[in-house]
């Protein structure tokens, strides 16, 4: 069939058809979406499509995929089987900073072999990252100097969400919750959805350091880990808080909840 009966039975425009983008206009686009893969190495598109907006670059998503498919910046997608969710209980979202935290540890290696873990604590509200971790051993002593430490300047939560780990169904901070008056809520063994939002935070820490580098030493997994921390914080525009980052979102919801007051 020629093109034009080809189009005319595929209801298609000719013009459509025929169009050739103008490529010799992209060197800017190249240029700005280079530069954001270069200091985010593990975004994917809509990740970044988000990052270049809020640089203030107003280009078109079609375009932008279209070079970013030209550069060969596609990551491949790790597919897994879904099971069917069988009543689901949706998570609370808390209304105000320090309702809750979620807390759980993870488990790496350094390149000589030896493990250590992480200790990660997540403000539920906005998703803030308040703090990783890291030792080859993390008792619940360690637990509890960590959390005093953070509620030193964030003041200390009403509960916090974990799991039945030993270092968290120990004594020690049972005894430290009941003083401080902090509920802890223990999930239902073997339901880590039920601690998701800290459970998707380990994921974007796997993906994007632990499972990135190649760590010789305890001390260059602290020092990358806190150089990936405000960048996590201030720059990591969220889907869930309407492609804000935890920083943005704190203010926001901060100054809403000011001008609601002054206006009572």
């Amino acid at each position: 069939m020629s093109v034009r009966r080809s189009c005319k039975a595929l209801n298609l425009s000719r013009s459509v058809y025929t169009y050739q983008p103008d490529t010799s206009k992209d060197d800017e686009v190249i240029e700005a979406l280079l530069s954001a893969v270069e200091r985010y190495p593990r975004y994917g598109f809509k990740k970044l499509f988000h990052v270049l907006r809020r640089a203030g670059h107003r280009w078109n998503h079609k375009r932008l995929h279209r070079v970013y498919c030209a550069l060969k910046l596609n990551m491949r997608r790790k597919g897994k089987r879904r099971l069917p969710s069988r009543n689901p209980e949706p998570l609370a979202v808390p209304e105000s900073l320090n309702q809750s935290w979620s807390v759980d540890f993870m488990s790496d290696a350094l390149y000589c072999g030896r493990r250590f873990r992480t200790f990660n604590v997540v403000d539920d509200f906005n998703r803030e990252a308040l703090a990783i971790e890291i030792d080859l051993n993390l008792p619940a002593a360690r637990v509890i100097r960590t959390l005093d430490r953070l509620a030193a300047w964030r003041g200390y939560p009403k509960q916090i969400r974990m799991d039945n780990g030993p270092e968290f169904i120990s004594i020690a901070l049972a005894e430290w919750a009941e003083e401080n008056k902090v509920h802890l809520e223990f999930i239902k063994p073997g339901k880590p959805t039920q601690n998701s939002y800290v459970e998707r935070f380990n994921r974007t820490y796997r993906n994007e350091v632990l499972d990135y580098y190649v760590f010789r030493s305890l001390r260059e997994v602290r020092d990358i880990t806190d150089n990936w921390l405000p960048q996590y914080n201030d720059e990591r525009p969220h889907e869930s808080l309407g492609n804000l980052t935890p920083s943005e979102y704190r203010l926001v919801k901060t100054n809403e909840q000011t001008s609601k007051n002054v206006w009572h």
